[in-house]
């Protein structure tokens, strides 16, 4: 497992008190750590020295938390995970729409925060069996590279947030299997995400939306009763 000492984070929150204790819990696992207490500085940073994660608050005192990740989505898919006060069932499937790659609700465990944030910059990093060549699956209408992270379904490029592209990974990497929306939780996140296997869902519709069905084939199925497999074979 690759380490992700040396990797730079940024925390962006407007209490100093807890953008200092995050702080000091990364700083201990070997990261570099950045600090901003409003959106418009923490979109310069993100400019200026493109960290390889963030962590946002949504309340932030000048631009909303929603439409710094817009802005930052824009021209960046720099991992994100967002920090907020903000519990509700609707407001996590928001971040997670809006890009968001994971989503910790204060008050939090600032252990559970770093071996989450640990966790994301694994994914980024690549920590995916790497194949030399793209797979091929359901006659060449989808083809995923994992070396690249790339994905062409039908021929076009599709852009993917590293959470959907982890998640079709793990899909296409035993096609047919009928993975669990916990399984596939801890495979992309990975750990174990008690509580919110229902995030599967949200990260499914937007696979489906961005790769489309190509027919005859229904890329991804749902499986009733247990959660969600790819409906294409690989190619020989």
């Amino acid at each position: 497992m690759p380490s992700t000492a040396g990797r730079t984070v940024l925390v962006v929150d407007d209490e100093p008190k807890l953008r200092r204790l995050v702080h000091d819990y990364l700083v201990r696992d070997g990261l570099t750590v950045l600090e901003a207490g409003t959106g418009r500085r923490a979109l310069e940073l993100i400019a200026e020295a493109r960290p390889d994660l963030v962590i946002l608050d949504l309340g932030l005192p000048d631009l909303p938390g929603e439409e710094v990740v817009r802005m930052v989505r824009r021209d960046s898919d720099v991992p994100i995970v967002m920090l907020t006060a903000k519990a509700a069932e609707n407001d996590r499937v928001m971040g997670l729409r809006l890009g968001a790659d994971d989503y910790v609700v204060k008050p939090f465990s600032p252990r559970e925060l770093a071996a989450r944030v640990e966790a994301v910059l694994r994914r980024a990093r690549g920590t995916h069996p790497a194949e030399p060549e793209p797979a091929s699956y359901g006659g060449g209408s989808l083809r995923i590279d994992t070396e690249r992270r790339e994905v062409r379904a039908d021929g076009s490029p599709v852009e993917l947030t590293r959470t959907e592209f982890d998640l079709l990974a793990a899909l296409a990497s035993r096609p047919g299997r009928a993975w669990t929306r916990l399984e596939l939780v801890s495979h992309v996140q990975g750990y174990d995400f008690e509580g919110y296997e229902r995030t599967i869902d949200v990260h499914v519709k937007n696979l489906r939306r961005k790769i489309g069905d190509i027919p005859p084939f229904r890329l991804v199925l749902a499986v009733a009763g247990i959660g969600y497999k790819l409906g294409v074979e690989r190619d020989a």
